[in-house]
């Protein structure tokens, strides 16, 4: 199988304690993979390991053959993956287009995509004048997103994207999700295990700072033990 992705026995401190002790995440090209795990199990530290915001201190993380541990969170970025944090971090200040234009890499990035962001996120167009500080949690997180695809990214790193969110604007953005998968291999968060089963095609289960399983989400979906044991579901 072709991996966009491989990280490898990664440990990761914050301060003194070590929160990621051993964890492997292959993601195969043009794939969802979901990240699962209880709060706390150490997902959202993982991303950012993989995004040197939180540098591991052990082990590999390869990306497209090259391995990327020990680079800056700004190098890695510019090889093409793009993060969507938990919490959205948007510009309330400035205008839907302004947040786009912003993450710009190169010269008229936002021109060249912007009309497959607003094929993804239609009322991002129309309410394109309109300051961060007044869209909804849902248009913010359709912002989030659609920042991430401004530039030519390969991989996005999306943590969390239906936190919050109401049950209709949840459904639209699992649809954007899927769309711009056609694009770009994503490496999903999600704690909600439903969202996560209909959208990534494979899994990895994060326990206490540890990868213990991974695989196809059409085998876990019909593994109730798994599930009961790792994510609390039933």
């Amino acid at each position: 199988m072709d991996y966009l992705l491989d990280v490898q026995d990664i440990h990761t401190f914050i301060g003194q304690y070590h929160i990621l002790q051993g964890v492997d995440v292959r993601v195969p090209k043009g794939s969802i993979t979901a990240l699962l795990g209880r709060n706390g199990a150490g997902k959202t530290t993982t991303l950012k390991s993989i995004l040197g915001l939180t540098p591991p201190r052990q082990g590999r993380v390869i990306f497209e053959d090259r391995a990327i541990q020990g680079m800056h969170s700004f190098d890695i970025a510019s090889l093409g993956i793009g993060f969507v944090p938990e919490h959205r971090a948007i510009f309330r200040d400035l205008s839907v287009e302004e947040n786009l234009k912003i993450a710009e890499r190169k010269k008229d990035d936002y021109v060249r995509k912007r009309d497959f962001i607003f094929s993804l996120f239609p009322d991002l167009k129309r309410l394109i004048s309109l300051s961060g500080t007044n869209l909804s949690g849902g248009q913010q997180q359709m912002l989030a997103i659609a920042r991430a695809l401004v530039a030519d990214n390969r991989l996005l790193l999306i943590d969390e994207p239906s936190e919050g969110l109401a049950p209709v604007l949840i459904e639209q953005l699992m649809k954007a999700i899927l769309q711009l998968s056609a694009e770009s291999t994503v490496v999903l968060v999600e704690q909600n295990f439903l969202v996560a089963s209909q959208l990534a095609e494979y899994y990895v289960i994060i326990e206490e700072g540890r990868s213990v399983k991974e695989g196809k989400m059409k085998d876990l979906i019909n593994d109730k033990d798994t599930i009961h044991r790792y994510l609390g579901a039933a």
